[in-house]
């Protein structure tokens, strides 16, 4: 009799953890770089290559860093969303372009327009390691200090714009 009771047993427990983790929501992982500074890091800009940019240049101001990459689905998804984000809220967003190719990033950025103060290139996807990226779009809120606040993972919503990520700026611009 228990040589069938275990294995019902184990099949049981293993379609309650299947059923449990069905309810999670993959966009709520929690960072652990929330109310931590943001890593720092230096790489070319996109479109100049020759010029970098680093987070201290954005010290003092509440912006987004948006991870995002011209193979990604989900980015072209999420890319009026954040460009009209850039353009009717004023909020400055710095992209960091993930493990592509440059030339096919900056196509991309002029077939899609541009909404970003500037893209940077991380081709080898170290910066993105550094900030804790599962995959792209993902989307770093870091206030005046330069300390990570939210991070949304997957594309950015209307709703998430409106609901969550307007409201922490305005707060965080306080």
């Amino acid at each position: 009799m228990s040589r069938f009771v275990w294995p019902l047993v184990a099949f049981v427990v293993l379609v309650g953890f299947l059923a449990f983790g069905l309810t999670l929501k993959p966009s709520e992982v929690p960072s652990p770089l929330i109310n931590k500074p943001a890593p720092n890091f230096t790489l070319p800009q996109l479109a100049s290559p020759e010029e970098t940019f680093s987070p201290e240049a954005m010290k003092g101001k509440v912006w987004l860093l948006n991870v995002w990459a011209s193979w990604c689905y989900a980015c072209l998804e999420e890319h009026p969303v954040i460009t009209a984000l850039a353009k009717t809220h004023g909020v400055p967003i710095v992209g960091l372009n993930y493990k592509d190719v440059r030339g096919e990033a900056i196509s991309w950025l002029e077939r899609h327009g541009n909404g970003y103060v500037l893209s940077v290139s991380d081709t080898q996807g170290r910066v993105g390691i550094d900030y804790g990226v599962y995959g792209v779009p993902e989307t770093f809120v870091i206030d005046k200090a330069g300390l990570i606040r939210y991070k949304h993972i997957g594309a950015v919503t209307e709703t998430a714009v409106r609901d969550t990520l307007l409201p922490l700026i305005r707060e965080l611009e306080k």
